[in-house]
């Protein structure tokens, strides 16, 4: 059984290239950097989890919320076959029992801090915004797109950014936790404004202020899916 299962929807991604010195620390025992033509990606990521259910339980008060993280990419070599994953800097959610529970069963990295949304859908644009409060402030992703999605194009940055089916969280120097996630291929909407007012030093460390000047290289709206969390496993 699915540890978890859910729907992610309205995935804002802003993916910025940045050095690989800056990500090695935090890279867990047994994977290496997953470069992307030449290129080295961090991604602040905003959607909504939908249909929450807990080994197959709907919690109440617990089936819809915000989130918003900061990942990068990694893979591990697993039975002579490379897996592509993410290991995420940090996760934000607005329910502290969400994040006790994924902090304490996965390693992860989970805070619980105000949180909410818009989304507004008026036939010819949709407009889809995050905020959430950390340190003193209020920090937003806002994002105008248009409102048919698009098949994501083979060997794109896109696919390269969202096609990352493994998880992986450090549990010690040498033991690396490692879930699966599954889901369909997504979609992706034109995006045509957007707009980060974010303080990466503050909610993220001093090693990451040059975010609050780097431009994105790219900046996505995917739709999501149903989603599955699978069991996790202990890589030695």
């Amino acid at each position: 059984m699915s540890f978890l299962t859910a729907e992610w929807r309205k995935l804002a991604l802003a993916n910025y290239e940045l050095s690989p010195d800056l990500l090695k620390p935090y890279l867990p025992h047994g994977t290496e950097l997953d470069i992307w033509n030449g290129r080295c990606y961090a991604s602040l990521v905003g959607f909504m989890f939908k249909n929450v259910r807990l080994l197959g339980i709907p919690i109440p008060f617990h089936t819809e919320f915000e989130e918003v993280n900061l990942r990068f990419y990694v893979r591990h070599k697993s039975e002579g076959e490379w897996r592509r994953g993410v290991v995420f800097i940090s996760e934000l959610v607005p329910k502290w029992a969400i994040a006790f529970v994924a902090n304490t069963v996965y390693k992860e990295h989970y805070e619980a801090v105000p949180m909410r949304h818009t989304w507004k859908n008026d036939g010819v644009s949709q407009t889809i915004e995050y905020d959430w409060k950390k340190q003193g402030r209020w920090h937003s992703f806002h994002l105008d797109a248009a409102t048919e999605p698009m098949p994501m194009p083979v060997g794109s940055e896109a696919e390269f950014i969202t096609e990352h089916y493994w998880g992986y969280a450090k549990h010690s120097e040498t033991q690396t936790n490692e879930y699966q996630v599954t889901h369909p291929r997504w979609e992706v909407y034109e995006v045509k404004n957007h707009r980060i007012d974010v303080d990466f030093a503050k909610l993220y460390g001093a090693g990451f202020a040059e975010l609050n000047q780097l431009k994105p290289t790219s900046v996505m709206l995917a739709e999501g899916s149903e989603i599955t969390v699978e069991p996790k496993r202990r890589i030695n």
